[in-house]
């Protein structure tokens, strides 16, 4: 069992950066990563996902070239830098792990965190 919780949200103006932050209660070193996002009425969808050791990372398109996603297995830490912020990528930001399966794809995710509203002012 792993119990996740994120944090680092805010509110930052257009073009500024965040830093989310992912803590877990158990050992991460076996889980693919990754954090998803919700915007109001709309489906929660892929964000960016590291692969267990870190050295593959995964990316929406639409975060490409300004968000990265690390991992700290020592720490149990998972990490998103958020950089260029746009109004668009205002949501609620989640972390979740995958025992298996494709990083993309919500379905695989057994674990989830509960989320930090992430807002950003145009």
């Amino acid at each position: 069992q792993v119990q996740l919780v994120e944090s680092g949200g805010g509110l930052v103006q257009a073009g500024g950066s965040l830093r989310l932050s992912c803590a877990a209660s158990g050992r991460i070193f076996s889980y693919i990563m990754g954090w998803f996002h919700q915007a109001p009425g709309k489906e929660r969808e892929f964000v960016a996902a590291i692969n267990r050791s870190g050295s593959s990372t995964y990316y929406a398109d639409s975060v490409k070239g300004r968000f990265t996603i690390s991992r700290d297995n020592a720490k149990n830490t998972v990490y998103l830098q958020m950089n260029s912020l746009k109004p668009e990528d205002t949501a609620v930001y989640y972390c979740a792990a995958s025992a298996t399966g494709s990083s993309r794809d919500m379905q695989n995710y057994n674990y989830w965190g509960q989320g930090t509203q992430v807002t950003v002012s145009s």
